[in-house]
């Protein structure tokens, strides 16, 4: 099983330039169920992909591909005509928020917005708006999410992925990836990866993919990767000691970061004496949750988790 997406989910791409047509064209590859594109200057022409099949996805398909990807004028059009459920955003920064809530009142189901740099204002705005609508945000400035074997959504590379029990959440693309990887290697594999984003302003939070891979009666196990910055991680450490019935491993990126200065992502900085590594390791080991001191054992740091050392 899975959360967010599967083989059904139903994707349109806003914002095809080049970055976004390269990442249109690994997914297709990889078998993600693209219907249509949102490009009001293209509108009513067809993009063609066409390459080689990505064998680490979806199982069972030729080894090549040929895709035709209708263009349309607004996401409410695409949405009507192609039946899409989610988009995925390659919008430019200053047009990004407003792309967001265009999909919002379409009445898209899950919005997964990977561009980086959206003004913090602009996303106050866009999340305001969200909560009217029953569209669910993942992002600003995240890979993606994906099912193994099923649908991939986002920046990252299919081919480390691997179907499997454990459910991964990450503020880190690049951790996230790590912990994949290192999951794949050990043979436990994963149900769904959740690239939430490192920006101060996000939509989907810990707090909320921690409870869908609770109730997910496939995902044995999860893997919580944070950051210095804000306290999200400590309020997730909350809810895992209150509510969470299996086992949880984490990682907290940023233990030599200094305080007041940013590392990495705008959200990434230890400011007004909160947001330190120190707290959100202490709060995560009163919860129960196994901390991997490196990064290099959060693939360990779950084995325990689950008890199997």
């Amino acid at each position: 099983m899975s959360v967010l997406v599967d083989k059904n989910t139903r994707v349109i791409v806003q914002g095809l330039g080049k970055t976004g047509r390269f990442h249109t064209d690994k997914a297709i590859a990889y078998g993600t169920n693209m219907v249509g594109a949102v490009h009001p200057s293209k509108a009513g022409t067809i993009e063609s992909f066409e390459g080689e099949t990505d064998h680490s996805g979806v199982s069972g398909r030729p080894d090549t591909y040929a895709h035709e990807l209708p263009i349309f004028g607004s996401v409410e059009e695409a949405v009507a005509k192609t039946g899409a459920d989610t988009s995925v955003l390659y919008v430019p920064p200053p047009f990004a928020a407003d792309a967001i809530m265009e999909a919002a009142d379409a009445g898209v189901r899950l919005i997964i917005a990977i561009t980086e740099g959206i003004p913090v204002t602009d996303m106050v705005m866009a999340k305001r708006f969200l909560e009217g609508t029953d569209s669910r945000l993942v992002g600003p400035n995240c890979p993606g999410v994906i099912t193994p074997g099923e649908c991939k959504i986002g920046i990252m590379p299919g081919y480390i992925h691997k179907p499997g029990k454990i459910g991964v959440v990450s503020r880190s693309g690049t951790l996230t990836y790590e912990a994949v990887y290192q999951l794949t290697t050990i043979g436990l594999g994963q149900t769904t990866a959740i690239g939430i984003g490192g920006d101060p302003v996000n939509g989907t939070n810990f707090v909320d993919c921690l409870q869908l891979f609770n109730d997910d009666p496939e995902t044995e196990g999860v893997i919580m990767i944070g950051e210095i910055g804000g306290t999200a991680e400590e309020e997730a450490a909350d809810w895992v000691k209150a509510n969470m019935k299996k086992p949880v491993a984490g990682f907290i990126a940023g233990t030599t970061a200094p305080p007041g200065k940013r590392m990495g992502h705008a959200g990434a900085i230890i400011s007004g004496g909160k947001g330190t590594a120190a707290d959100k390791i202490s709060a995560m080991e009163s919860a129960g949750i196994v901390v991997a001191p490196t990064p290099t054992d959060m693939g360990s740091a779950m084995v325990q988790a689950l008890g199997q050392e």
